[in-house]
């Protein structure tokens, strides 16, 4: 059994960024010969692409779930990872693609048209890279970045040139088979047709396209029957043919109350008034069809309708119909504005932009957005103190710290930025020309020890060694340390270093 489907939710993941790599060369006589880690490889993206061979999302339907490929991480040698593969995903011409919300994010039509829609992650930076004057051996890469994650729609309306609207059973699936190839089911009962059809039509000349509508009933635009459903691939629709049941055995039914009903739909869907309609009387095979599309004729064609008698069965009149709708269709092509390639928009900041904003929330704590901040805090890692430091500084360049102090941030104030949260300390030396000590520490952020530094103990040790003038005897200096002493100090050294232990 075959499927259409014009609407799917799709689960995007792109690839997240390999790792930046921390190495260092060594060779023999070259003990340090520098660093020489690799730059991680980029995400996948997934892009979507307009296929004029695709004409359904059935495939997405089956797997929602879609992945892009991980970039790889760094290594020694100063070698790069490998970028992940991209997906580029195959879409039918008239796809809208949508947050769950609503949101329309991109109109795809056109074939080879492209939308980037989940990009990948970037690849983190090795210490190569990182290596600067001051900071000549970085002890610490750049994480890799993840690919962005999110939901959206998929919605299909169909791009035709002639749209046929009427009630169930008016015989709009027998007149697209007999004016094109297309091969609807029909039958003797109403809602046949539950997908849309679509046929092209070579009239002479002129080709162009006819879709088959699912039956519209009163309330459609509500949502009743298949109206919402199915209203979409009207929307695109140059010329709608209003194609009327004369043999129907309803009560109730004429052709003025159908157009009438099938109308109010269409307003209040929105957005057709503006297309030109045309009348087909169908079934007038039919004695009692055929009478009363003459009876009715007159007064379509008062209300500015043009107005053609036709059958499906026999094809009688279906030339004059077609030729009319090729009319139609070539006037709209003519009206419509020339297809202009892509452009490159090229958005420059503005001067005051600073790319970050600051907002002090209920609680008392402050909340860092921006593309940068974020980013560069998604990519340091934490259990390396040197990296935390390049942080901060990166953080103070940007104007982070100044900021924050403008806003009425205090120390020890909770900052958020992206996913992680810190005790803001203003007194952090950071954003000058500061020199690195040994690589993976900084000295900024170590705990100040409780030991006296050498210079303090060697200051204590000859305050010790200094007698009063009246203890002094006639053979012994100031300076001169005496066995006591010596025993003091060691006690001393003994002391401290079981203290580090």
């Amino acid at each position: 059994m075959t499927m259409f489907v014009d609407r799917v939710v799709l689960h995007l993941q792109a690839g997240d960024g390999g790792h930046g790599c921390v190495s260092i060369h060594r060779e023999k006589f070259k003990p340090f010969g520098g660093p020489d880690g690799g730059n991680g490889g980029h995400g996948g993206s997934v892009t979507l692409v307009v296929d004029p061979q695709v004409h359904t999302l059935l495939d997405f339907h089956f797997h929602p779930h879609v992945k892009g490929e991980n970039g790889k991480g760094g290594a020694g040698s100063n070698r790069d990872g490998a970028n992940g593969r991209g997906l580029v995903l195959k879409v039918p011409n008239g796809t809208v693609v949508q947050t769950p919300g609503g949101e329309v994010l991109a109109d795809m039509v056109g074939a080879g048209t492209t939308f980037e829609v989940a990009r990948g992650g970037r690849g983190g930076r090795g210490n190569a890279s990182l290596a600067n004057a001051r900071r000549k051996a970085p002890g610490f890469a750049e994480l890799g970045e993840p690919g962005e994650q999110l939901d959206v729609v998929l919605e299909l309306k169909s791009v035709a040139d002639v749209g046929l609207v009427g009630f169930p059973s008016a015989g709009k699936s027998s007149l697209i088979s007999v004016i094109s190839a297309a091969k609807p089911k029909i039958a003797d009962y109403p809602f046949t047709t539950l997908v849309p059809n679509l046929g092209v039509v070579r009239v002479d000349n002129h080709t162009f396209t006819v879709a088959d509508v699912p039956g519209l009933i009163p309330g459609a635009a509500t949502g009743k029957g298949l109206g919402l459903e199915f209203l979409r691939h009207v929307e695109r629709c140059a010329v709608l043919v209003h194609v009327i049941d004369t043999a129907t055995l309803e009560p109730g039914r004429d052709p003025l109350a159908d157009i009438d009903a099938i109308e109010s739909e269409l307003s209040q869907y929105g957005g057709l008034a503006d297309r030109p309609r045309l009348v087909a009387l169908n079934k007038i095979d039919v004695p009692d069809g055929r009478d009363l599309a003459e009876i009715v004729r007159a007064d379509l064609e008062a209300r500015g309708l043009r107005v053609f008698e036709v059958s499906a069965a026999t094809r009688e009149g279906l030339k004059e119909l077609m030729f009319a709708m090729a009319e139609l269709v070539e006037k709209a092509r003519a009206a419509a504005p020339p297809a202009e390639p892509t452009r490159i928009v090229i958005r420059p900041r503005a001067v005051d932009d600073t790319g970050f904003t600051i907002t002090a929330e209920p609680d008392g704590s402050f909340t860092v957005r921006g593309d940068r901040p974020e980013r560069w805090v998604r990519q340091t890692n934490f259990d390396n103190d040197e990296a935390v430091g390049y942080l901060a500084d990166r953080l103070a360049r940007l104007g982070v710290e100044d900021k924050l102090a403008k806003a009425g941030a205090n120390p020890g104030d909770l900052v958020r930025i992206g996913e992680r949260e810190f005790d803001w300390q203003p007194t952090l030396y950071a954003g000058v020309d500061f020199v690195p000590g040994n690589r993976g520490t900084d000295v900024r952020l170590e705990e100040k020890s409780s030991r006296p530094s050498a210079a303090e103990r060697l200051a204590a040790r000859k305050a010790r060694r200094v007698r009063p003038a009246d203890e002094l005897g006639a053979d012994v200096t100031d300076d001169e340390p005496t066995a006591a002493d010596d025993l003091a100090d060691d006690l001393d050294d003994e002391q401290w270093a079981s203290d580090e232990k």
